[in-house]
């Protein structure tokens, strides 16, 4: 059996949902898994997290150039957390032999801290339960990083067993800074992961990564363990990302990550904002939105606290197509990076309330103008509605059979700044 057909027997083992875009070296991995088909691996990865919120494991295939375009949320998912395991399997090519690049994927561990596994032909099916125990464990993506030496050659098919586990979202009252550093607490935690992991086997020899071979096996790349740095030799495929981090040292202890109660202050929307009807009609509703970065970010505080979960700029719309149903994203979130998760939406036909609040500036960035979003998107069929029409507004939030797109149109107070309130 080749190691495709073992990593898609585990995938369909442990994940609930699995995604794909096609590239090689993992095309063929995505069908035989049965992946569903994205527009785009950025889109691939917000359903996935949408899955994530709503407890479900999602597993995203891509090749690694395909990492590159979703490296926003990724990056931002280590600080704001997950529910259920979310595992990217990172196709690499290192000698081009279908891609434009011989970038290598390991290194995204450290730029998003997240857990990275490279199996070999023995250990491809227990690494993928590995890869989303550890996702849930650090409550942020793991990375299951494959090569055509893995996927092509004969790999060992095992039954794999599903362990229960769960992350956790960052606690609501965290400010930013208290995010980023929970997650680098978390992160602190992943040294001894690697360390103890069962997956690793030391025996002598060179210490191999994934498809290379060697006397001793090392899965856990990123961080990686400790002993690998006492052999004098180690092969791996690709550059040599192992043999420059082997003597990776864990950060030190963080204090306590800072809450809104402790530093003192929130900050919410300026006053006099045209957008407030919107804001009221949800929480009256209680309806939970899934929040862009730019102003819609805000409605994770008080007074509101509408927003569950903020994954980066144009990811609403994808994010929550998975989870709640109801995106509010900006003008500019939208035509920046998020019209391909609402393509996808569209052809599908998927239920989602996208709510794009339309002051035709970047509000978070002093005001630049913003395109108007509804020239883009008229084949959405958007409805566009003043932000001080309450009675139409009223009539137009409600959860959707199908997908529904609402632009609301406001502008900003002059001198717009958004306050900061004491507590």
């Amino acid at each position: 059996m080749k190691g495709y057909n073992v990593l898609a027997q585990a995938l369909r083992s442990c994940a609930d949902r699995i995604y794909a875009v096609p590239g090689y070296p993992v095309t063929e991995l995505g069908i035989v898994a049965g992946a569903e088909p994205v527009a785009g691996e950025k889109v691939a990865l917000e359903f996935a997290l949408g899955d994530s919120l709503s407890g479900r494991r999602a597993a995203v295939i891509m090749k690694n150039a395909g990492l590159n375009a979703c490296a926003d949320p990724l990056v931002q998912a280590s600080s704001q957390g997950l529910i259920g395991g979310l595992v990217i399997v990172a196709g690499d090519d290192p000698a081009a032999e279908g891609s434009t690049t011989t970038q290598d994927s390991r290194y995204y561990g450290e730029i998003a801290q997240v857990p990275v596994l490279e199996p070999g032909p023995e250990t491809c099916a227990e690494s993928v339960e590995a890869a989303f125990s550890a996702s849930e464990q650090f409550s942020r993506v793991a990375l299951l990083r494959v090569t055509p030496a893995l996927l092509f050659a004969p790999g060992i098919p095992m039954e794999v067993a599903r362990t229960p586990g769960s992350g956790t979202l960052a606690p609501a009252d965290l400010t930013m800074k208290g995010r980023a550093a929970r997650a680098d607490s978390l992160f602190r935690e992943m040294f001894a992961w690697s360390r103890d992991h069962p997956l690793n086997r030391f025996s002598g020899g060179a210490a191999g990564i994934g498809a290379a071979g060697g006397g001793s096996r090392v899965v856990t790349v990123y961080p990686p363990p400790p002993q690998v740095g006492l052999f004098g030799e180690i092969w791996e495929i690709g550059r040599p990302f192992v043999r420059e981090h082997c003597h990776l040292r864990p950060p030190e202890e963080t204090i306590a990550p800072e809450t809104i109660a402790t530093r003192g202050y929130y900050r919410t929307f300026c006053r006099g904002c045209p957008f407030q009807p919107v804001f009221e009609i949800l929480e009256n509703r209680r309806m939970s939105v899934v929040a862009d970065a730019g102003c819609s970010i805000l409605t994770l505080n008080p007074p509101y606290r509408l927003g569950i979960a903020n994954y980066g700029l144009g990811t609403a719309i994808g994010v929550a197509a998975r989870s709640t149903g109801i995106a509010l994203i900006g003008d500019y979130g939208l035509v920046h990076s998020g019209i391909p998760s609402l393509i996808d939406v569209y052809e599908k036909k998927t239920p989602l309330l996208c709510i794009v609040l339309n002051n035709r500036c970047m509000g978070m960035t002093g005001g630049q103008e913003s395109p108007d979003p509804a020239r883009f998107i008229s084949w959405a069929d958007p409805v566009t509605v003043g932000a001080s029409d309450r009675e139409t507004l009223r009539q137009l939030l409600v959860p959707p059979a199908g997908p529904v797109t609402v632009i609301v149109e406001g502008t900003c107070p002059e001198g717009r700044n958004h306050e900061t309130v004491e507590c």
